[in-house]
């Protein structure tokens, strides 16, 4: 169980940092991001936790605000999968945990 947490875990801060990054070089390309390669590839990798985003929230959420909702889903569950194995690694031990 402990190794299931711990790789949803690391999905949910792989996927944090792309949104992240995606965010800070929209930043800094500003109109042209779209043209920018890595931008590109930061959008493609964080398409599929946008889409759930999509699903999960209401029809009124404007499309734009999309990767904000998504970033801050995941952080949510970033925290709740922190204390599920901090409660795991309490139960099995410390030293089984590192």
């Amino acid at each position: 169980m402990l190794l299931v947490v711990t790789a949803l875990k690391l999905i949910t801060e792989t996927a944090l940092m792309v949104l992240l990054g995606q965010w800070l070089l929209g930043v800094l390309a500003g109109a042209r991001r779209d043209g920018n390669l890595a931008y590109q590839l930061l959008q493609m990798a964080g398409r599929p936790f946008v889409a759930v985003a999509r699903r999960l929230s209401p029809r009124w959420v404007v499309d734009r605000h999309l990767p904000l909702v998504a970033a801050l889903m995941l952080a949510f569950a970033w925290l709740a999968l922190t204390f599920f194995k901090i409660n795991l690694c309490l139960q099995v031990g410390i030293a089984s945990c590192r």
